[in-house]
């Protein structure tokens, strides 16, 4: 009302003082200004001295400095042929204060109010401060906080001053009492309320958080629900009405949704118009709208994106393909058309890179099956970027084909990445009363100074041992993708470094190999390798019978010169924490002719993703392994058995404890008069099997999940020895007998992150099914290792 009334008063004064009558001003006078300066009023007034003015250009005058925001009165006044202006100031924000907000934080409250133009030092206007508590009043109703109130408090305060209070009372969401769905007669309530994202108060809504009622939600919800019915071939369904009621209280919200379900729609004909471009039975093979199905817009519009890629994989890339729907509402038919404009054909101009800050560009572009130059193969750029997510060093690869300015046939490609850690890094430090220090550490990595090569270095060292390894890949040792990878180890103990010798047996190991990989397809490869291994083995004071028994035959000291061939396959999205397809290896690895043993082993990996939604998946693995003698070797090195228990094996029983146990030889430690009774200790096994079933699923209450993968799982399996000792079958050792009565199983959840030293895994296992003598360990951690 203040502003309606200042241009009547304005009039009045400058009738008065003014006398309305024109006149030559002489001089121009400012009273009143306190922080605003005199050269501000005088840049906003539109007169100079020596200018005649009328009532006009004084009104004019008057408008231009309240236009400024800066005063709260303005009053012009003649004295003479001098121009009097006096000025009163708005007062200026000297403190802001906002408590009892907690769903918007305060930075961001402070943020939006300060490009609203209230912030300590600002000028203050009342209807600034009105518009944002109406404002932050719809975000919080937006939230479904219905109940919340902003109480806005302006405190007066000398030199023209006020402080600002805003009193946030946020309320609580309000809770989805019921949802309806009115006027359908083919699918029940319950199976049209499943579609939607809202969801009535249940017991999982205090994780889920979706009983909370949101405008945005809705209309994803009644999307989803016209989506339902049109590819049921209802297309003449309609949302005529949606009610949204809430309680007295505004605790509770009910959602009525009016539908009106029309008839069903079956297809009449499919035909395709335009230049196809390609063979027309190529096309016809993606229709997978047929005559006689049920209309599914669903349908309608996969076939058109699958024709539209089939242009684009021969350098259509901007072909336009639209399915045509011409309704018959006599017999409640379609008939369906499906409208191809392909287009000119494209090129690339450029591939380009962006992101790897630590990846060279060499190693992403080796990766390329789009090359510059050539057609743009919509196939091929998809197929490029499928093989950067396999590489394992990148949480995210996104691509984009922008058309070049000035052309109409031409496009870039770009890649971004989002580098992630690609290896891991180890270090201990120990202490043993009998080994003295222990010094540990290890490094593997995958992209070794972005080289894209696989790097890994490790050592152990005590009083007592030292344990040495290194091995080096280079997955592209040819342009053609061929791999080169050599390998070397050095183990070594020396027990007369100990006060005690109590330890069964050990193994001073020297060896080293090397294994060259050629692709097949872009899925699959073949390996061959070859290594030599010098192995010395020493008994110890108790070394266990099965041991002393193969040494009796075959002595202590082995050199054996070892072939492998292998063929793997994988089509993961993802190096690392896959989530979509499947990988699985074959492996037979032999001693060759010269070798003082003469032993094979076969092995077989595999596992497969099985999406379920956007956020689950189930991954189903497997691990076989058979290991046999040949030739004139008495029995299986004991040394090569197969091993089961712990990580990346059957979770919830420690590290190698499933399986045959061995048979405990007796003697007396020095010094003593009492005889000492080795434990029977897990011995391993020349057949593995074991494998399991895993739910993937989202971290609550993380935002970014690229880095951490949560998982219920499953595991089952045991190692068994078809050549246990007629000591162990005395003992009737379960692992002697290859059947599902002795698998061991377990359940429980793990947890992997990807952290800047490697991935991190933890799990809780509890075992369903336990083996006799098998140890467990429900907490389970690696560093190195992911599920």
């Amino acid at each position: 009302m203040k502003r309606l009334l200042l241009p009547a008063v304005m009039s009045a004064l400058i009738m008065s003082e003014a006398h309305a009558a024109p006149f030559t001003v002489s001089d121009i006078r400012v009273n009143g200004l306190q922080r605003v300066s005199a050269g501000s009023v005088f840049g906003a007034l539109p007169l100079n001295v020596g200018e005649t003015v009328d009532e006009r250009q004084l009104a004019d005058a008057t408008r231009s400095l309240f236009k400024t925001g800066f005063f709260e009165d303005i009053q012009l006044t003649r004295d003479g042929d001098v121009l009097i202006i006096t000025l009163l100031e708005r007062p200026s924000i000297s403190s802001l204060e906002i408590s009892g907000n907690k769903a918007i934080s305060k930075d961001d409250l402070l943020k939006g109010l300060k490009e609203s133009g209230l912030a300590e030092g600002e000028i203050f206007q009342q209807a600034t401060l009105d518009g944002v508590r109406n404002e932050l009043q719809r975000q919080y109703v937006a939230q479904g906080r219905y109940s919340a109130n902003i109480e806005t408090e302006v405190i007066p305060q000398p030199r023209n001053r006020v402080a600002l209070k805003i009193n946030v009372n946020e309320g609580s969401v309000a809770s989805i009492k019921h949802i309806n769905v009115v006027g359908n007669q083919v699918f029940d309530n319950e199976e049209l309320t499943d579609l939607f994202e809202l969801k009535t108060k249940n017991w999982l809504s205090f994780f889920r958080n979706d009983d909370k009622y949101a405008r945005e939600k809705l209309s994803g919800d009644l999307e989803r629900l016209r989506s339902y019915y049109f590819d049921r071939g209802y297309i003449n369904m309609d949302i005529t009405s949606t009610q949204v009621s809430i309680t007295p209280d505004k605790k509770d919200v009910y959602v009525t949704v009016n539908v009106d379900e029309g008839e069903q729609y079956t297809i009449s004909d499919v035909k395709l118009s335009g230049d196809l471009k390609v063979p027309e039975a190529e096309v016809e093979a993606l229709l997978l709208s047929r005559e006689g199905q049920v209309f599914s817009r669903k349908v309608m519009t996969t076939t058109a994106e699958l024709i539209t890629r089939r242009l684009g994989n021969d350098g259509y890339t901007f072909a336009n393909v639209n399915g045509v729907p011409q309704t018959n509402d006599e017999d409640h038919t379609v008939a369906l058309t499906f409208v191809v404009d392909p287009g000119k054909r494209s090129y690339v101009n450029r591939i380009n890179f962006r992101g790897n800050t630590k990846t060279m560009d060499e190693v992403l572009r080796r990766e390329m099956r789009q090359m510059e130059g050539g057609w743009a193969s919509t196939y091929l750029i998809d197929q490029s970027k499928v093989r950067l997510e396999r590489l394992g060093y990148f949480k995210e690869v996104n691509v984009e084909t922008p058309q070049v300015p000035g052309t109409d046939d031409q496009i870039d490609v770009n890649y971004s990445v989002e580098e992630q850690p690609s290896g891991s890094i180890t270090a201990s430090v120990g202490f043993a009363q009998n080994a003295g220090l222990i010094l540990g550490g290890s490094i593997s990595q995958s992209n070794f100074l972005g080289t894209g090569n696989k790097v890994s270095l490790g050592l152990t060292r005590s009083d007592y041992q030292s344990n040495y390894n290194f091995s080096f890949v280079d997955p592209y040792w040819t342009v053609d993708g061929v791999s080169l990878g050599y390998h070397g180890f050095y183990r070594a103990t020396d027990f007369d470094k100990l006060d005690v010798d109590v330890s069964s047996y050990s193994m001073d190991s020297l060896g080293g190999g090397i294994n060259l990989g050629y692709p097949v397809s872009e899925t699959s490869r073949l390996n061959f390798g070859l290594g030599v291994q010098q192995d010395k083995l020493k008994t110890g004071r108790y070394t266990v019978n099965e041991i002393m028994s193969f040494v009796e035959k075959e002595g202590k000291d082995y050199t054996n010169f070892k072939a492998s061939a292998g063929w793997s396959q994988s089509t993961l999205n993802r190096g690392m924490m896959a989530t979509r397809g499947y990988s699985q290896s074959l492996v037979l690895e032999a001693t060759v002719p010269g070798s003082d043993l003469s032993f094979y082993r076969l092995d077989y990996s595999g596992q497969i993703f099985k999406p379920l939604s956007t956020n689950y998946t189930l991954r189903f693995h497997t691990d076989l392994g058979y290991l046999d003698k040949y030739g004139s070797t008495s029995k299986v090195p004991f040394y090569e058995h197969y091993y089961a228990g712990g990580f990346n094996s059957i979770r919830g029983f420690k590290d190698s404890s499933l399986g045959p146990r061995s048979t405990p030889s007796t003697g007396e430690y020095p010094g003593t008069i009492r005889d000492y009774d080795q434990d029977h200790l897990p011995f391993g096994g020349n057949v593995l099997i074991q494998g399991g079933a895993e739910l993937l699923f989202p971290m609550p209450f993380v935002k970014d999940q690229r880095s951490l993968r949560t998982v219920l799982f499953w595991d089952v399996g045991n190692v068994f020895d078809t050549k246990c000792s007629s000591a162990q079958k005395k003992r009737k050792e379960s692992g002697c007998d290859i059947s599902y009565d002795n698998l061991a199983s377990s359940v429980g959840v793990g947890l992997t992150w990807v952290t800047a030293l490697g991935p991190l895994s933890f799990s809780l296992g509890v075992p369903v099914k336990k083996p006799d003598n098998a140890d467990t360990q429900v907490f389970q951690f690696s560093l190195g290792q992911t599920f």
